[in-house]
């Protein structure tokens, strides 16, 4: 956030109402900038979520919160008359105009929720409950969407999962290699190529078309400080179009190694059982019933398959030079793609295990 922004400005374009104290940076997420601002309402002092939508990330801000404003509407009528129905979804607040954004004299486009409050995010799994918790919370997510009325929701991201397309692009940063790094990378560039058969299974198989969340991280649900349920789903950028099997794959790949995203020690990595065991039961405490058979057989390879996909993202932004994901360090990239094709070897050895398990749910 090196550019400062007049809150006061800003939050007064939307219907808040009572005195605007202040407003700060908030939180700990890399795309979007997020502030919290508070109000004085009657004497008590009541905060709300403040974003900046990135633009250079979403390059469709009005597509991306015409999505956003019909899934916590849909949701919203979902829970009207749950006791505790507002900290269950997202609630936006409209701007002065009616909209579900406002537009600055910059361009940038910002919305503002109600803050849900005796919640928490966690930033790592500490626990199988945990697990369990946000598996549970995103399945009801979906859930609650499988009958969101026509018309299609917009793709915020064209070809998000669409790992044959992924694949494609590696394959041509391989045949050019930009930065010359191709003979450093040897190793995890035969290790993509002996699996390019798995990349077109999911969009293969006839799934029926969902509303998914898309970035299935721990710190993307909200945990009740009390009672340690996982009680609402945030950061609702990427929700468009997909494959159901594409979010339960991601909370795989995210949930069940203990190791960092970039871990060099590639000992530290592996697919925990008790993890995933928590996630298969809280996603299908919930999910169960609207998925088809199809779906449910399909899940434990969808973690396979979204840990592979990142990893060849992380090897051809490292062999087209690092121009997308941040690095901060000399062969980042490759420490990245490492860890998620380690992780995917320890998912195959356990493959068969975990497709029981997920029979016998």
């Amino acid at each position: 956030m090196n550019v400062r922004y007049d809150m006061r400005s800003i939050a007064s374009q939307f219907q808040i109402y009572g005195e605007f104290i202040n407003a700060g940076p908030y939180g700990s997420g890399h795309i979007n900038d997020t502030y919290c601002a508070i109000f004085n309402q009657g004497g008590t002092p009541v905060r709300y979520i403040l974003q900046r939508i990135n633009q250079n990330v979403f390059k469709t801000p009005v597509a991306l919160m015409e999505n956003v404003e019909r899934v916590t509407t849909h949701i919203s009528k979902k829970g009207a008359g749950h006791p505790d129905f507002s900290r269950c979804g997202l609630t936006l607040i409209p701007a002065r105009n009616g909209r579900a954004w406002h537009c600055d004299e910059g361009g940038n486009y910002w919305r503002t929720y109600i803050f849900v409050e005796n919640a928490r995010t966690y930033d790592a799994v500490e626990s199988p409950q945990q697990a369990f918790q946000a598996a549970r919370a995103f399945g009801r997510f979906q859930k609650l969407l499988a009958d969101l009325p026509a018309p299609r929701l917009h793709d915020t991201i064209p070809g998000f999962h669409h790992t044959p397309q992924r694949f494609a692009k590696l394959e041509a940063a391989i045949a050019a290699d930009p930065a010359n790094r191709a003979l450093l990378a040897k190793p995890e560039i035969e290790f993509a190529l002996n699996r390019k058969a798995m990349t077109g299974v999911l969009l293969a198989a006839g799934l029926p078309e969902r509303v998914t969340h898309n970035d299935t991280k721990l710190n993307n649900v909200m945990l009740d400080d009390k009672t340690g349920e996982g009680i609402c789903v945030i950061d609702l950028d990427t929700v468009m179009p997909g494959l159901a099997p594409y979010d339960f794959g991601d909370i795989v790949r995210t949930s069940t190694s203990p190791a960092k995203e970039d871990e060099r020690d590639l000992s530290k990595v592996q697919m925990q059982f008790p993890m995933f065991e928590a996630l298969a039961r809280g996603y299908l405490a919930t999910a169960a019933e609207f998925l088809t058979k199809a779906e449910r057989q399909l899940l434990v390879f969808s973690g396979k398959l979204i840990t592979f996909e990142i990893g060849i993202r992380f090897l051809t932004d490292y062999l087209e030079g690092d121009t997308y994901f941040k690095v901060h360090r000399e062969g980042h990239n490759l420490d990245r793609c490492r860890t998620q094709f380690k992780l995917v070897e320890s998912i195959e050895q356990q493959e068969d295990t975990m497709k029981k398990l997920v029979e016998k749910l």
